[in-house]
């Protein structure tokens, strides 16, 4: 089984040596997706709400690349620069997700790239 790379101008370039996402048989895993507006490179907004907003719709472009939607998440993980916004984040998550909700994992980090406020990882699977 090979795997495919994933890549789309709809969300941000990666900023190190990794894809943004990358199909593995049935399976994608999309990269840790900052807040970041791929039109301008800088992040969407300074709060929680606008990066977590545009981390989900980076994330939705790519896996769209390969074919897949948001129901096809099977695993997300959330790290958050402060765990007092998750209330904030949370209430824009569960917009770009219907149910049966992904399994998912949220916690505070000690920084994220470029100082962002959230990154978001998922995996998705057809089956």
């Amino acid at each position: 089984m090979a795997n495919t790379a994933l890549s789309t101008n709809n969300a941000p370039a990666a900023i190190g040596p990794y894809s943004q996402g990358v199909k593995a048989g049935n399976t994608v895993y999309v990269s840790g997706q900052l807040g970041l507006d791929p039109a301008t490179g800088g992040f969407a907004g300074p709060d929680i709400a606008s990066q977590t907003r545009q981390s989900l719709t980076n994330i939705r472009n790519i896996l769209a690349q390969a074919g897949y939607t948001m129901d096809d998440v099977v695993k997300s993980t959330v790290f958050l620069k402060d765990i007092a916004d998750f209330g904030a984040m949370n209430e824009v998550y569960a917009g770009f997700f219907s149910e049966p909700y992904p399994a998912r994992a949220a916690f505070q980090v000690a920084a994220i790239p470029k100082d962002g406020l959230v990154e978001i990882e998922v995996v998705a699977v057809k089956a």
